[in-house]
């Protein structure tokens, strides 16, 4: 085993499941030079680790006519514990918020948001992001086109 606790096997194992997530265990267990058994042995435990939290569909945007990406960076009036956890939990609640993070610097939040137009954006503006709780400032960034968006994460060599 690895520093990481994953050997060579593990990594092959994270990088085919990060790129199907519904692939058969005869083709990972043939991608990975395992028989079938020891390889679900090894998913299983991946699994239950909490390495591989969960499998999903992702979802084509332009389907859903959800074309505008929307970057936000959020200050807050107040940095207490409990004015933090409110605004968290608020954010919570709302499907067009798709990314949320926690940041060092000139900002408090900074989110991703989607939805279908920039009208649908001034409504969401006013109607949601205005009204959390804590808010003391908003600025929104339109992308115009999406030059790289992955959801495999780098699974580090040992």
């Amino acid at each position: 085993m690895a520093r990481n606790g994953f050997d060579a096997i593990d990594r092959k194992i994270l990088r085919e499941i990060q790129e199907d997530g519904r692939i058969s265990m005869v083709e990972l267990a043939d991608k990975v030079g395992l028989s079938v058994s020891p390889c679900l042995r090894r998913l299983r435990k991946l699994e239950e680790s909490g390495v591989i939290r969960k499998y999903v569909a992702l979802l084509a945007p332009s389907h859903l006519r959800l074309g505008v990406n929307v970057f936000v960076t959020v200050s807050l009036t107040q940095h207490d514990e409990p004015s933090l956890r409110r605004f968290e939990t608020a954010v919570q609640s709302h499907p067009e918020i798709v990314d949320c993070y926690a940041m060092v610097g000139n900002q408090d939040y900074m989110m991703r948001i989607v939805v279908q137009d920039p009208a649908a954006y001034q409504r969401f503006l006013s109607e949601v992001m205005m009204k959390l709780p804590g808010v003391a400032n908003i600025k929104s960034s339109f992308t115009l086109h999406e030059v790289k968006n992955s959801t495999t994460l780098p699974v580090p060599e040992a």
